[in-house]
């Protein structure tokens, strides 16, 4: 359909005529008449009638780019590209989205893949490297191609590559052996190369977070990071190797130049470079001069005066194309229906729910069949409508007034990272067995005539413990919650009866944990509630409406909740996500269910402000529905407050959205069917005490962006019905966040540059005596920009003023206290600046710094500080600073607000137990208390006690990254099938190359261990080629079969003792006598994986 619209403009004389004579070289035309997105409907038909040329879009800035981008999109498909304008200050870009869409645009444009261009005014300006190193330093390789690996790593290095031990994320590589791994701009997956020799056997793609590899490729091509061998074959100081975008065009290229393209902005840009630089370079940055980095405004215009450009304007131009503004709707459809009667509508919707939400209002009712012929619906919205004579185009979002939001996906992933990464020397650990130590290192030793490695720990009085890392599953990392104290735990000494006493105590709180748990988990299953009816085709229209893509994790969540809805039994289920990542949509489809089932919904939130934001937030979602949303807030009047409680009472009302002032007991419901709960532990005792009895007889959702440690969701799954929404969004980007003292200048950059691209900016003071100081400071940084103050004790009209015009765009700066801390939702808000920030807690900050990066742009947080720091806000600041990646809130760098989220669930009591064994064991013991309540005493694993006298360990030059090995010993530790150990080998020599004799040995323990634990044998001793084995006490070994086995490995048995049995083997011959019987006893316990749940001797005396 849109091919047709194509044809439409074509048709018009305004077009034929603008086609047939395009301006030539060093001419310009100017056109108009050309509203909505019917500029982008000209520009794509002139890339199809001209595939010869080059067509270059140049907007004012970064939003009317990205504008212009989405609709070419639409149009083109990837026939189009942005070459986007730096964000950095000086020459180096960090933001590595924007770096590799520049860096891969000019691959791209230098090799005529591209039919349209679209760029900025600042980026044409702009000076850059880019080209020079595209054509030097982009490396090919096929395979087959024979090229010396090391000749490969110098050239990825020159590109500006980071080395790593593992590849997590782009811009990196990782030798290991004849491997190498990498990730880079120009590659549409990681990519492992692996060697033979100087020829290159085989390409294949690999997955950043299992590290495993996936299909096979016949080529790679990567472009350069940044060119750090360019820069020191050029002079530094001079623009000779740097070029503008506009230098290297094709000179036939056509220029679009968007309505509002001015010299002025270009002498302004250049006039602020200066002042841009000398902040860089006060930062630390090596910048060149302004000459080099920028084109002049006088190179740049004679640059521009070589092309034919047509300039595009709202009125006045020489050729006038007959386009006017569509008539607006405001949700009124029979206006659809009215343009419709005189000519045809071309309604663009952004998909398939839109679509058919569209046929069903616009058709007559229970007739959907019989939409009017001079109606067409198709997917692929543009940004804005227009109407030609003969054709009138309209866009959902306009139809039901939303704004659309733009939602670019990220280029490039990184490594989710699951859980708890390595140890680090000086770290602290739990041993099962001997309590809490530190964790001192790894050290390889011999034993048993082989050699191993172990994990050494320090206890009390410097006694030292070897732990062999095959057996890594007895050490917990020691972690405790914020209501510790901050001072390190008291170290066990080794042999003493303290940690037993202790671990007693602990286990016996678990068991009783766990059967409180599994207790309330009977009562809620016999509770019976009100089941919902199935999904409507109203319930699909709205899910399919979301104009954005479901996560996952997002979608699961959705599922879930709707399960519960329409079980019998009342829903008590607990979202937990980060920041940002969608909560608030699951809780919107969870409402709209239970009012089509004829219920009422209710919403509690903690702030007046995140009432009113999800008030707005669920009407602009519910707005084509037949739902009456109301909002409950201090906001409100005392007439309206006793308007909502009256429609509450009648039923009127469907969806009511409030703070505590919910929980009041003048609040009735005709019919409440749903309570929302957003981030119950900000709620009172007496508040708690309320929802507690709402409970028994209504379906309550709770949604938190307090983490909760995996172990926790492991142990409570089933009990507590816990739904992870951990995939972030697929255009979110990190916020890089910086800890300073408040210096003017840095700050006068950080809003400009937000400005600049058309943003807006947080800054947050929490002290209402002085914030006016704050915000008339702020404004001095930035004159022009529009400002305002927000906090608690404002009027309420004038508070709910600020806050609408921030969130619509009509303010640049919003200056507020902690009101904004949650729920807030800006996408276009992306630098945050906090002010004394370390007097605020760790929670307080990573919610506000959730404010900024809700988009695909790069979002900046600044976390401002005095002279002096007390040591834990340092670390509190730190911890932020370091851990800017997504769903950081589920790494150990939150660990704190994982603690406190596991606190929230378990209770003061539980948690003091926990804070005495440290988190990970506490929840270890909970997760296989509640294993052996729910299915019995599991079956005992009992490995055997292994001497093997060959080296059984992952060297160093082998496995380099100390978190990796690591990982891989206590993957090892926990294993109970040797096809687990199979897949590990596999695991072992796809990512680090031919398993070596030392792994190969650690491998061949672990069989034993696992076959020994199923043959009943206590020990297995291997000298030479000889080994003894030792069955335990009770243990009713199949001789027949077992001598069997052996004498097929040639191996002769000798019985030394009957009870308990004892036996000596001799090698005679075949396999060396370690894999010989792996062989033996895998063939004596006839490969029968026995369903045996892994049991460490933390049960043993319980």
């Amino acid at each position: 359909m849109l091919a047709g619209l194509l044809d439409r403009f074509r048709s018009l004389a305004a077009y034929r005529e603008l086609s047939g004579a395009l301006p030539a070289r060093a001419e310009l035309r100017a056109i108009s008449g050309l509203p909505g997105s019917s500029a982008a409907v000209l520009t794509a038909a002139l890339a199809e009638d001209f595939p010869q040329r080059l067509l270059v879009v140049i907007a004012p800035g970064p939003s009317e780019a990205e504008r212009w981008l989405a609709d070419l999109s639409v149009l083109l498909g990837d026939r189009a590209a942005l070459y986007p304008q730096r964000e950095a200050l000086g020459e180096e870009e960090p933001h590595l989205e924007i770096a590799g869409e520049r860096m891969e645009t000019v691959g791209k444009l230098l090799e005529g893949k591209i039919r349209v261009l679209v760029t900025t005014v600042r980026a044409t300006v702009e000076r850059t490297r880019i080209p020079r190193a595209v054509r030097e330093l982009r490396l090919e390789l096929r395979k087959g191609d024979r090229e010396r690996l090391s000749r490969v790593v110098e050239r990825l290095q020159a590109m500006g590559y980071e080395r790593r031990p593992s590849v997590l994320d782009v811009t990196q590589y990782a030798v290991r052996g004849g491997i190498v791994d990498v990730y880079g701009f120009g590659m549409a997956a990681p990519t492992r190369i692996e060697w033979w020799g100087d020829e290159v056997v085989s390409i294949r793609h690999f997955d950043l977070d299992t590290q495993r590899s996936l299909q096979e490729i016949d080529a790679v091509s990567l472009l350069p990071r940044i060119s750090p061998a360019l820069a020191e074959q050029g002079d530094e100081g001079s623009a000779g190797d740097r070029q503008s975008i506009l230098e290297i065009l094709p000179l036939d290229a056509l220029l679009v130049l968007d309505r509002e393209v001015r010299y002025q902005e270009v002498e302004r840009l250049w006039s602020e470079a200066e002042h841009h630089l000398a902040v860089a370079r006060r930062r630390g940055e090596d910048v060149p001069g302004r000459e080099v980095l920028f084109m002049e405004p006088q190179r740049w215009v004679e640059l521009l005066d070589r092309f034919p450009r047509v300039a595009v304007s709202d009125a006045g131009g020489e050729l006038h194309f007959p386009v006017s503004p569509p008539d607006a709707i405001g949700r009124d459809l029979s206006r659809v229906a009215a343009l419709a009667g005189r000519l045809p509508v071309l309604i663009l919707c952004d998909n398939e729910g839109q679509v058919e939400r569209l046929e069903e209002l616009l058709a007559p009712p229970g007739e959907p069949e019989r939409l009017s012929p001079n109606i067409t619906l198709a997917i692929g919205s543009l940004h804005g409508g227009f109407a030609l004579p003969d054709l009138v185009v309209l866009t959902d979002h306009e139809i039901f007034n939303r704004p659309r939001r733009l939602r670019r996906a990220r280029r490039y992933r990184e490594a989710v990272s699951g859980g708890v990464g390595g140890l680090s020397p000086g770290d602290y650990v739990v041993h099962l067995e001997h309590g809490i130590g530190i964790y001192r290192g790894i050290e390889t030793i011999t034993a048993g005539g082989g050699t191993i490695e172990v994990a050494v720990l320090e206890y009390e009085g410097g006694d030292r413990l070897q732990v062999p890392l095959y057996r890594i599953d007895q050490l917990e990392p020691y972690r405790t919650g914020p209501e510790g104290d901050g001072s390190p735990p008291r170290l066990d000494r080794l042999g003493s009866t303290r940690w037993r006493r202790q671990r007693v105590r602990t286990e016996r709180a678990v068991r009783k944990l766990a059967a409180e748990l599994l207790e309330l988990y009977a009562r809620r299953s016999v509770a019976v509630g009100f089941a919902c009816p199935p999904d409507t085709r109203w319930q699909h229209e709205l899910e399919s409406s979301f104009l954005y893509e479901d996560t996952p994790d997002q979608r699961k969540a959705t599922e879930d909740v709707k399960r519960d809805m329409e079980s019998p039994k009342p829903m008590d289920r607990l979202i937990v996500g980060d920041v940002g990542y969608g909560k608030t949509e699951v809780a919107i489809r969870a409402a709209f269910k239970a009012v089509q089932a004829g219920k009422q919904a209710a919403v509690l939130v903690p702030t007046t402000i995140l009432a009113e934001q999800h008030g707005r937030t669920f009407r602009e979602r519910l707005a084509a529905f037949p739902v009456n949303v109301a909002v409950l807030s201090r906001f409100r009047s005392s007439k309206e407050v006793r308007g909502i409680l009256s429609g509450l009472k009648s039923g009127a009302i469907d969806i009511v959205i409030g703070t505590h002032r919910l929980l009041s007991r003048d609040v009735e419901f005709r019919d409440l069917g749903l309570l929302v709960i957003d981030e119950e532990h900000r709620f009172g005792v007496r508040h708690k005490e309320r929802l507690k009895a709402l409970r028994l007889s209504v379906d309550v959702l709770t949604l938190t962006a307090t983490p909760i440690p995996r172990t926790l969701h492991m142990a409570l799954s089933g009990l507590r019905d816990l739904t992870l929404i951990e995939t972030p969004p697929r255009d979110r980007s990190p916020v890089l966040t910086f800890v300073e003292p408040w210096d003017d200048e840095l700050l006068a950059e950080a809003i400009a540059r937000e400005l600049d691209r058309g943003g807006q900016v947080f800054v947050v003071h929490n002290r209402i005596e002085t914030i006016d100081t704050v915000a008339a400071r702020v404004q001095r940084l930035a004159p022009g920009a529009s400002l305002a103050v927000a906090h608690g004790r404002m009027k309420e009209s004038e508070l709910d003023e600020v806050m609408r015009r921030f969130v619509e765009g009509d303010l640049d700066i919003l200056v507020s206290t902690m009101i904004v801390e949650s729920g807030l939702d800006v996408p276009n808000a992306n630098t945050m600046i906090v002010h004394e920030a370390d007097q605020f807690g760790l929670a307080q900050l990573y919610q506000l710094r959730g404010r900024v990066g809700r988009g695909h742009r790069r979002a900046y947080c600044y976390l401002l500080v005095g002279d002096t720091v007390d040591p834990e806000a340092e670390r509190r600041l730190e911890v932020l600073e370091q851990h800017t990646d997504l769903g950081s809130g589920y790494r150990i760098a939150l660990k704190d607000l994982e603690i406190r989220g596991a606190g929230n669930l378990l209770g003061a009591q539980q948690s003091g137990h926990a804070h005495s064994v440290g988190y990970d064991l506490y929840l270890r013991w909970l997760n296989e208390a509640v294993q052996a309540l729910k299915e019995g005493k599991p079956a005992a694993w009992e490995p055997p006690d292994v001497s093997y006298d060959r080296p059984a360990h992952l060297p160093d030059w082998y496995v380099p990254d100390e978190d990796a090995k690591l990982d891989f010993y206590r993957r090892l530790a926990r294993v109970v099938r040797r096809d687990e150990i199979a897949q590990l080998r596999e695991e072992l020599r796809d990512r680090f190359g031919p398993v070596p004799p030392e792994a190969e040995g650690l491998l061949i323990v672990s069989e034993l261990r696992v076959l020994g634990a199923q043959a009943g044998l206590a020990s297995v001793a291997i000298r030479g080629d000889e080994a003894r084995l030792v069955f335990r006490a009770g243990a009713a070994p199949r001789l027949v079969r077992l001598n069997a086995a052996l004498d097929r490995v040639q191996f002769a048995a000798e019985v030394r003792r009957v009870v308990p049995l004892s036996m000596k083997l001799t090698r005679l011959g075949g396999l060396d006598i370690g894999p010989g019987l792996v062989r033996a006893l895998a063939e004596v316990v006839g490969e029968e994986e026995h369903t045996v749940r892994r049991k460490d001797a933390t049960w043993g005396g319980s």
